[in-house]
């Protein structure tokens, strides 16, 4: 009976981080250089389950089914997308880009994007898969938002977006 006793806390400590972990806030590690110079290789973030409400320019981690990819969302439901003169336009109108980015070949999204459906993009567009060869992402696929940093040390913190 005494051991039942100095069992409990510790399995209550386990159930409770297995559901932290599992609805509210995850670590996510950066593969890739697709997001450079925002963010590194191996870099390792905090991912939030929890918020579902995705902004333009977000940086969120999506599940394609084979893998998770980091990526910004650029194009919300409804929109238009067009790159033209290394310039982004939203439904015809520019749109700055208040990050730093690598700069891209023109292209065009063709129609509107689906309703719960992003256009993300990498900001290494040299060198990034994303909606430009994926097309957009429903917001199924999206596993939340990431904007702090664990490690390394150095960038601790805030992910400016």
């Amino acid at each position: 009976m005494k051991i039942v006793k100095e069992i409990i806390p510790y399995l209550v400590i386990i159930v409770i981080v297995l559901l932290i972990r599992t609805f509210i806030i995850t670590p996510v590690q950066v593969d890739g250089s697709s997001m450079d110079p925002t963010l590194q290789d191996n870099q390792i973030l905090l991912l939030k389950k929890y918020q579902k409400n995705y902004k333009r320019f977000d940086i969120v981690v999506i599940d394609d089914g084979s893998e998770r990819l980091i990526k910004r969302i650029i194009g919300l439901p409804g929109e238009t997308i067009e790159v033209k003169d290394q310039k982004l336009y939203i439904n015809g109108k520019y749109v700055k880009e208040e990050f730093e980015h690598d700069e891209t070949d023109d292209f065009t999204y063709e129609g509107k994007i689906p309703e719960d459906h992003y256009f993300v993009m990498g900001d290494n567009r040299d060198d990034s898969l994303d909606s430009r060869v994926f097309g957009a992402f429903s917001k199924d696929q999206i596993l939340g938002v990431t904007s702090f940093s664990l490690f390394p040390f150095q960038t601790f913190g805030s992910i400016e977006s």
